[in-house]
């Protein structure tokens, strides 16, 4: 059977699965649509938990990057796993306690205030189709090349399932499909990492095989070790050294901070924790998500290595004609580009871009008069002075790998389909909360408090349909690949609702007027500097040019101090908060009570 029937069955059949999963489980009330009814055992809920976090960033693209940027890109690893750790045991059992539907349910009544909920919606919005742009665009990527369709016809396509299964489902009928999602995901991502460990080093284990040697053709250790090996590789191209980092000490700090502080204000993944019946189950799931999560995140830096290594292996200094099936494949999908600069018809990978910007084409793929030569795509981009002559995306790197390894067919069709089980997992959780926020807190809890419940629930599904068309236009129209744009919404989460749930939960003191007030800033001051030097002034966007020498990626985390001093200072100039505001507060930390979590 080839690769392309096998891709059609497995993707065909998790489909199915999930639609027969938001089918059977789909919400009949609110509370159902918004937490899963509040009953979910807290080893699936740890498993939805990792589906929902573990994204098509993580899936598609966190391995790309590593592969083609090696040491600097630790910051995604660091932030990312740091940043679950601090939710899982600073933030998230307390509000659980607390008891509320949504993030901006508990910063409206923890402030007393409609207005600071109003701005706490405002914040879920910017955040989460920043997020969820990221995910609709992994989503077309998956589809266009192993259903063979155009990357925009891709996305469109996810929306319809994502559509079918969150407005049907709500939380009740997505937190089930994502412990489908993640089964299917981690499974996808672990196969083709242990045969390649196995093929490259002998290591059964990705992550010992990563620290090993590598193997011959026979299976006999060479004593090289695989990054000695990839770094000598890329500095003869000239590239730098894969496993030395060219980002400042002090860039790649803030980085870290915004992703880790990021990551415990992301409103998707905090609100999984109200899904269980108590706060001891909230952090028996944390502790399984981590480990959830920890399978695939101690891969990727393997995953990683070994496609840079045969990438660069399979691709340099081959002849254009003689290339296997899967360049070309990827290069119809306008993911691979290639300009024969010294017109020899071999392709020569060097440092630096081949050309400038990404690859933009005569004709489409299917016109022979829009071919070169030796069969190429012409592309049409002003080349670049240096020998870099091809483009390859990053963001292919995972999915690409089992066929550059020369996998089976089955392995290549499983990718796919946990290719998709990640970018929809996580989009499907972004868009409930943003009907959530939207039909909860904005029009039950703000405007319209004497709505009915099934007014409510029909108004969430509105809001979800609403914000499913929206992140499919972002997803067509991205403001940058696939993990860019989700780290841009870990800064506006650090510099916006960290502070606000941190100090809402451990300072009695803090009142609305400084919640409010430092939300504002944070998110203000994080949002302009990211739009200034991304879609204003890009070509100012360098080390010289940016503030403390702090890049647009990490700037979250100077917009989480200004947020933390703006809600000190204007905190003090004004009254506190009422009495019964402050014991809630005291209630929330202590042990007392947690067996049974506060009722919505």
């Amino acid at each position: 059977m080839d690769v392309q029937l096998l891709t059609y069955l497995f993707v065909g059949a998790s489909f199915a699965l999930y639609i027969g999963i938001a089918v059977w489980s789909r919400a009949g009330s609110t509370k159902e649509f918004y937490v899963a009814g509040g009953g979910v055992h807290p080893i699936a809920n740890g498993a939805a938990t990792a589906a929902d976090w573990m994204s098509a960033a993580s899936f598609i693209s966190m391995a790309g990057i590593i592969a083609y940027v090696g040491y600097d890109a630790s910051v995604y690893l660091m932030g990312w796993t740091g940043g679950y750790v601090l939710l899982a045991m600073l933030l998230a059992p307390y509000l659980r306690k607390f008891g509320k539907f949504t993030v901006p349910d508990f910063v409206g009544d923890r402030y007393y205030s409609s207005v600071a909920r109003t701005v706490a919606v405002v914040c879920v919005i910017f955040i989460s189709f920043t997020y969820v742009a990221g995910q609709m665009r992994g989503t077309g990527i998956v589809f266009a090349r192993f259903l063979e369709v155009d990357v925009n016809v891709g996305v469109v396509i996810g929306m319809a399932i994502v559509f079918f299964y969150a407005v049907l489902g709500g939380m009740k009928g997505i937190t089930y499909t994502q412990v489908a999602q993640y089964c299917v995901l981690i499974f996808a991502f672990l196969v083709p990492a242990v045969f390649l460990s196995i093929m490259m080093t002998g290591h059964v284990l990705p992550q010992t095989g990563f620290g090993g040697t590598l193997v011959d053709a026979q299976g006999n250790d060479t004593g090289v070790y695989l990054l000695h090996k990839l770094d000598q590789v890329v500095t003869d191209l000239g590239f730098r050294e894969y496993t030395e980092g060219s980002k400042s000490t002090i860039d790649v700090f803030f980085i870290t901070a915004a992703l880790m502080c990021g990551t415990a204000g992301l409103p998707h993944v905090i609100v999984r924790f109200f899904t269980v019946p108590t706060v001891k189950d909230a952090r028996i799931s944390a502790g399984w998500a981590l480990f959830f999560i920890a399978l695939l995140y101690t891969t990727a830096p393997a995953v990683g290595a070994f496609a840079r290594v045969n990438l660069v292996e399979t691709v340099n200094e081959t002849a254009y004609e003689e290339l296997p099936g899967w360049f070309y494949n990827w290069e119809n999908t306008g993911l691979i580009g290639w300009v024969d600069k010294n017109g020899d018809g071999i392709i020569q990978m060097r440092g630096g871009d081949p050309f400038a910007g990404k690859p933009s084409y005569e004709g489409s793929a299917d016109s022979q008069a829009a071919r070169g030569e030796h069969g190429q795509r012409l592309v049409t981009n002003t080349p670049t002075d240096n020998e870099s002559e091809v483009y390859i995306d990053r963001d292919i790197i995972v999915l690409a790998n089992p066929e550059i390894g020369n996998l089976p067919a089955w392995v290549i069709a499983l990718v796919a389909a946990g290719g998709v089980a990640a970018a929809l997992s996580t989009a499907a959780g972004l868009l409930l909360v943003i009907s959530s926020a939207i039909s909860h807190d904005l029009l039950k809890k703000t405007f319209k408090p004497d709505i009915s419940e099934k007014q409510e629930l029909v108004a969430a599904r509105m809001a979800a349909a609403v914000a499913i068309v929206i992140a499919g236009y972002f997803g067509i129209n991205p403001p940058g690949f696939v993990a860019q744009v989700v780290a841009f919404a870990f800064g506006l989460a650090a510099s916006s609702f960290f502070p606000v749930i941190l100090l809402g939960i451990f300072s009695k003191r803090m009142n609305k007027e400084g919640a409010i007030a430092g939300m504002l800033v944070g998110l203000v001051f994080t949002f302009s500097y990211i739009v200034y030097f991304k879609f204003i002034s890009p070509e100012l966007n360098s080390a010289e040019n940016w503030l403390l020498g702090v890049s647009p990626e990490g700037i979250g985390s100077l917009g989480m101090v200004l947020n933390f001093v703006v809600a000190v200072i204007v905190c003090k100039m004004t009254p506190p908060p009422p009495e019964h505001i402050q014991h809630i507060v005291e209630d929330i930390r202590v042990p007392r009570g947690a067996g049974t979590a506060v009722d919505h």
